[in-house]
């Protein structure tokens, strides 16, 4: 992995500020932010910013217009195929629960869930596709959007600028509280499904003693 980040760091600078684009916009709508991180290559922008080979100013720009441009994409996926996706998903399995959990989730949390999932990877894949099958108004979504993007770009950015030749060790600081964040993320969701479970046979037991 070490030798794979100084390679994109010695890339020609057109082909840098390509990939801080590039990365962040697939990170949502193929979901490639499981397999690398979008922040990497917005972080490994920032460092090479600090050296003087590309402007600081077009890597956040190209971090914020990517991030945006791929999770809007992402929360069309998910309002156009996420009911099909719930349709063939059976009622009992875990993984509908989960996702019906998560679902649950964003409709509770709106923008603030949006937002809050910017700064983990496999949030920030799985978030937008959740919000549109969440049916969360897109004038909302793109207004969270718009200001998660923009502060996580700008706050990467920045952390790779002065991080400088450091960034290595930053990246792993910043997975660190990442996987803190989504351990909490996570946590929550959970108990919002033990409630919804514990609910539901509250009203089963209800039901069967009215019987």
């Amino acid at each position: 992995m070490s030798s794979f980040l100084d390679a994109l760091v010695s890339v020609p600078a057109w082909l840098l500020l390509f990939l801080v684009f590039l990365f962040p916009a697939l990170e949502a709508s193929i979901f490639l932010g499981l397999v690398v991180p979008g922040e990497t290559m917005v972080l490994l922008g920032g460092v090479s910013a600090e050296t003087g080979r590309v402007s600081l100013v077009a890597v956040i720009a190209l971090a914020v217009a990517g991030a945006l441009v791929g999770d809007q994409v992402g929360f069309f996926v998910g309002r156009r195929f996420g009911p099909r996706l719930l349709r063939r998903l059976p009622e009992d399995s875990r993984r509908a629960q989960h996702l019906s959990a998560a679902l649950d989730y964003v409709r509770r949390r709106g923008p603030a869930a949006v937002t809050l999932g910017r700064w983990t990877a496999s949030l920030r894949s799985l978030v937008p596709g959740i919000a549109g099958m969440s049916g969360m108004r897109q004038r909302s979504f793109t207004s969270a959007n718009v200001v998660g993007g923009l502060v996580w770009a700008t706050a990467v950015a920045l952390a790779g600028y002065l991080a400088g030749a450091s960034y290595k060790v930053l990246e792993n600081r910043l997975g660190i509280a990442a996987n803190v964040l989504l351990a909490v993320v996570v946590g929550l969701v959970g108990l919002v499904w033990l409630r919804s479970a514990l609910r539901g046979r509250r009203t089963e037991e209800a039901s069967g003693s009215d019987a």
